[in-house]
């Protein structure tokens, strides 16, 4: 399981050479997008040749029969790298698919060092490290996100859990317009962009203390606790 960047940045950044000395091996890899999956590994410069690596597809749209199909080597004796788009394959990922066929076939499965922007911005938040939850995209409507948001803010306050959720780039002032206006002014709540890169952002306020600011249109993971 090899992550990704999660931000324009060299791999020098975030993968040291005993991380890349331990994939330097592979020849055979199933990923979400098998362009930008061959330009993270050529940036790596750890291949001889990106020609000889082999790429299977696995991502959102891939049927569950598909996998046994994708991963038949592993039975071979040969590994297989799992790559995501970003991040860590696995969490909020469609690799997940692949993991748990390898369990039930008794296959090893090896999770790599490296970053998550949900947990680099649960770190940076101060909120609940003991208790959260990733809930993904929140609704687009706007009456049923305002819900959402009620519900998730009840939640929470409940059970002392931090709220985790992303959004598309070009929605993301919306979503925080909406928080900043549904939320309880004493309610923690933080942005983290562009995590790892250079034009990184992480704010954490309780509402009523959050600024008037504009957000970058790049990824971005919100986060609340009551």
């Amino acid at each position: 399981m090899i992550p990704n960047l999660i931000a324009s940045v060299s791999p020098d950044t975030c993968f040291s050479d005993l991380w890349k000395s331990e994939i330097a091996h592979l020849r055979n890899f199933v990923v979400e997008d098998v362009r930008s999956a061959r330009q993270f590994l050529s940036s790596l410069k750890i291949f001889p040749s990106i020609e000889e690596l082999n790429f299977g597809v696995l991502n959102r749209e891939t049927p569950a029969e598909s996998i046994p199909g994708l991963l038949a080597i592993l039975q071979q004796g040969k590994d297989i790298g799992i790559i995501s788009e970003s991040g860590c394959p696995g969490v909020a990922d469609p690799g997940s698919m692949a993991v748990a066929w390898a369990h039930d076939h008794q296959i090893m499965v090896k999770p790599m060092v490296g970053p998550s922007s949900i947990i680099l911005a649960l770190m940076a938040s101060g909120m609940n490290g003991q208790r959260f939850t990733f809930q993904g995209y929140l609704p687009i409507e706007q009456k049923t996100l305002n819900a959402a948001i009620v519900k998730l803010e009840k939640e929470s306050k409940s059970g002392s859990i931090t709220q985790i959720f992303i959004e598309s780039p070009h929605r993301n002032n919306r979503l925080l317009t909406s928080l900043k206006k549904i939320l309880p002014p004493q309610v923690r709540l933080c942005v983290a962009c562009d995590l790892t890169g250079t034009n990184e952002l992480v704010i954490s306020k309780m509402v009523q203390d959050w600024p008037e600011i504009e957000l970058p249109k790049m990824p971005c993971i919100f986060l609340f606790q009551a």
